[in-house]
């Protein structure tokens, strides 16, 4: 189906988003939504014909582990409760070690790159005929933006794509800023990318703002849309008429003006790029590309091998491990830094009181505490792990916030037996009290 001109919808711009003119759906973060009911605004939104569609990010189909059944079924009953024609996820790996390589469970808290390997693409067409079977309706995704290229990869960003699409028979979700990122970041040619990749697979598009610095792109989706992103979905237009095309925003929210412009601005560019004389080549030369790679059986242990290398990989960036072999030293340690901060903003969120608390030492208080301890689960646990730390450390020299984390922390433990960290809590609290 088309579904025409769309915005992120997300709680901090929602009356935003409602008074918004000429916006056709709109799509939401999967896991902000509860399973059962939906925020007022999606309510509104829907009275009004407006479609919206679930956007996964916890899935991690291109990790070796299989999909986990009741996130599968969380997805498919968002999709059941928005009434919506697909739900899309990511092509990346979230989360790695456990049972397939006897190792602690760690949490990226971010998606990162699958290598264009055969064994990878092999694992990745499993766990997503896998959700297939398990979702009410059709699965789109997403290319995703990287800091970091895997050493020895055997595909192309647009022949791992084109590949997925033959053997799944998946939707695509094109981000055109994440094509820009890694043009930027890993030297790739986004129009080869589209020759390579089946046009006609696309869903729908992103389009996103980010920011350079170093030498590095960011992808931010806290800035305004770039003109060179702006160039990659002219490329794209000009080779396929996308069913949709949404304005992603998740940070730095601007006034709903500044939104209404940056949509009206990828309408222009739309209606200014439309198809090409060309098109047709560029389609005939992806079709012979696609059909010059070998055919391939699939290798037994592909799993496995796929599960040492993301886990020994995530370790490094998360852990402090020695990097695996082959990967840029200095890119490793600008994504492991990238995903501190990612943790720290997303923990502020979570528990605002924290910063409230701490003041202008939370973060750096938190990036310390993140460089030794992975995040093992979600970051409401991540949340009261750090806190923990600094309650047993007794690092707060004011005695006022050491009181209040203290009572912060009591009041979200829960009823249960208290263990050796709970019993450390009470007992510098008690002395507080008796001071």
């Amino acid at each position: 189906m088309r579904l025409g001109i769309g915005i992120g919808w997300r709680p901090e711009i929602a009356a935003e988003v409602e008074a918004l003119t000429g916006i056709d759906w709109v799509e939401a973060v999967a896991e902000n939504l509860c399973a059962d009911h939906l925020p007022d605004s999606l309510v509104r939104l829907r009275e009004r014909g407006v479609t919206v569609v679930p956007h996964g990010v916890s899935l991690g189909l291109g990790g070796a582990d299989r999909p986990a059944p009741e996130r599968l079924a969380g997805l498919a009953a968002r999709a059941e409760l928005l009434g919506t024609p697909l739900v899309t996820e990511h092509i990346a790996f979230v989360r790695a070690g456990g049972p397939l390589t006897a190792s602690p469970r760690l949490e990226a808290g971010h998606l990162l790159p699958v290598p264009r390997t055969w064994d990878a693409l092999d694992v990745l067409c499993e766990n997503v005929r896998i959700a297939q079977d398990a979702l009410p309706v059709p699965l789109a995704l997403e290319n995703i933006a990287a800091l970091i290229s895997w050493p020895d990869e055997e595909l192309t960003e647009g022949q791992f794509l084109a590949e997925l699409v033959e053997r799944t028979g998946v939707r695509l979700l094109i981000d055109v800023a994440n094509l820009h990122t890694n043009h930027v970041n890993r030297g790739e040619d986004p129009a080869k990318a589209l020759d390579e990749l089946p046009v006609e697979a696309i869903a729908y598009v992103h389009v996103a703002g980010g920011v350079e610095k170093d030498g590095v792109w960011h992808d931010t989706h806290a800035h305004p849309v770039s003109a060179p992103v702006l160039d990659v979905l002219a490329e794209l237009r000009s080779r396929v008429d996308p069913p949709g095309v949404l304005l992603e925003r998740d940070d730095a929210f601007p006034p709903g003006a500044e939104l209404a412009a940056e949509l009206e601005t990828i309408r222009g560019t739309l209606r200014s790029a439309a198809p090409v004389a060309g098109a047709r080549t560029h389609a005939l030369q992806g079709a012979l590309a696609r059909a010059a790679l070998p055919v391939r059986t699939p290798r037994p242990g592909a799993r496995d091998r796929t599960a040492v290398a993301q886990t020994s990989l995530l370790s490094a960036l998360v852990a402090g491990t020695p990097a695996p072999e082959g990967f840029d030293h200095r890119r490793l340690r600008v994504q492991s830094r990238a995903l501190a901060a990612k943790r720290a903003d997303v923990v502020a969120k979570v528990a605002p009181e924290l910063p409230g608390i701490l003041g202008d030492g939370y973060r750096a208080a938190f990036l310390s505490y993140a460089m030794s301890r992975p995040m093992s689960g979600g970051y409401r646990r991540d949340a009261m792990e750090f806190v923990e730390r600094i309650l047993v450390s007794g690092g707060l020299p004011d005695p006022v916030a050491q009181r209040r984390l203290t009572h912060w922390w009591e009041d979200r433990s829960g009823p249960r037996p208290p263990g050796r960290t709970s019993r450390l809590v009470r007992a510098a609290r008690a002395v507080l009290v008796g001071k």
